[in-house]
């Protein structure tokens, strides 16, 4: 194919692709595997099972390894590109909007029903991934030691995965007999040498620029880029954890509305670092420096994911003979459904009651809710939604649409 016909298709699928991750794979296989014949199934399938290994948006890394094994680089710069670039402009204009009117009542009241509805999509999202990775006690187990380790003692999301990963490769695992395909070092090194420039290059620039502000956003950034396994739910905790706590770039109620608008846009749900970004460069120095902060933001999220795929994607065969690699995987899959859950109860608590308290458990704590405090137009949206979702099954654009209908109604009310 030309890459005229390839930027056509992948500009249509870049339009298209919202409702997360699973949508986004299912589209794109539609598009390259049932509707053309780009891609063999097992081209496809393999190409997933390696973007799944990588840090960053799973979903994106896909579309950028097919442009690649489609037309090259030029290919996969096409592909990637347009599968960001109409959700990240349309991320851009919603964060820019919402800096300005965020404290009207009608503007939060919107946000009250599309938070109460990211509750339950989130839920859906760790009950879809629980189904998929828990299939062995000791997945159950990981999970739950996960949840524990973040939930009570707030350890960081890197060294949750780092000790899943380990104790992963030491738990019996299926040998194969396939020998591993020879892989091309020299150019993966070329390549990675390449990449790391371009991407660490307008990184060290900024931060000599601007090291009170822009330079350590982008370092933030940079470094969630690398631990983001397990898709944009599995880190959200860990970054609200640093945006709100450490650094205090954003409140709990911006950070949870971030999530709801990244929710209706097409693109990775991983463009919610764009809004943060654009949200504290808002509030350190008004709109010029909210857009230089949002494209920063935008680079040093991005940029990397040319890097894992150009670097890596000869390995893919190679990684088909690898079981103790396989096995790691699964075990930071299993850790990543306790990520969840934390996350699922730490949006419950904040959107469905007004003030949590602090239990003190040995040498963590436990947040629980103040019951007193219960929403309770937040928590009756929130049943609401949980059955359009859950058991009606309903597109998630017309669930978000739902949604902020309901919380404009509690505002007329």
């Amino acid at each position: 194919m030309s890459l005229a016909e390839l930027t056509a298709v992948f500009w249509r699928i870049g339009v298209l692709s919202f409702g997360g991750p699973a949508a986004q794979i299912a589209l794109m296989h539609k598009e390259l595997v049932e509707d053309r014949p780009w891609l063999t199934e097992q081209q496809y399938l393999r190409a997933l099972s390696f973007c799944m290994l990588l840090p960053g948006p799973e979903a994106m890394q896909l579309a950028t390894y097919a442009g690649w094994k489609l037309r090259g680089v030029a290919g996969g710069l096409i592909a990637g590109l347009l599968f960001v670039l109409p959700g990240a402009a349309v991320i851009m204009a919603l964060a820019l909007g919402y800096a300005v009117l965020g404290n009207l009542p009608w503007v939060q009241a919107l946000f009250l029903g599309i938070k109460a509805a990211v509750v339950v999509i989130v839920v859906e999202a760790l009950i879809k991934i629980s189904r998929r990775a828990l299939h062995h006690g000791y997945h159950w187990a990981l999970a739950g030691a996960a949840f524990i380790a973040i939930f009570v003692f707030s350890l960081p999301f890197p060294l949750i995965i780092l000790a899943a990963g380990l104790i992963g490769a030491c738990l019996p695992h299926e040998q194969t007999s396939e020998a591993p395909a020879r892989v091309p070092f020299a150019q993966t090194l070329k390549v990675s040498v390449v990449w790391g420039f371009i991407w660490l290059a307008p990184l060290a620039l900024i931060y000599t620029l601007d090291p009170h502000f822009l330079g350590p956003l982008g370092m933030f950034f940079s470094k969630l880029a690398l631990v983001t396994f397990g898709g944009a739910y599995a880190v959200l905790a860990y970054m609200t954890q640093a945006v709100v706590g450490d650094l205090g770039w954003l409140t709990t109620a911006q950070m949870m509305d971030a999530l709801g608008l990244a929710e209706t846009t097409p693109g990775p749900l991983i463009l919610v670092t764009e809004f943060v970004g654009v949200l504290a460069g808002y509030q350190e120095g008004g709109v010029a420096l909210a857009i230089l902060a949002g494209l920063v933001t935008l680079w040093v999220t991005f940029a990397p994911c040319f890097l894992w795929i150009f670097a890596g994607a000869p390995y893919i065969d190679w990684l088909s003979g690898q079981p103790r690699l396989a096995s790691a995987l699964s075990a930071i899959t299993a850790a990543v459904v306790g990520v969840i859950l934390n996350l699922s109860l730490w949006f419950a608590l904040h959107v469905f009651f007004a003030e949590l308290t602090s239990l003190p458990i040995g040498f963590g704590s436990v947040t629980l809710p103040i019951l007193s405090s219960l929403i309770w137009p937040a928590l009756l949206i929130g049943l609401v939604m949980a059955y359009l979702i859950l058991v009606r099954k309903t597109p998630l654009h017309w669930v978000l649409l739902a949604a902020a209908i309901c919380g404009l109604a509690t505002q007329l009310v």
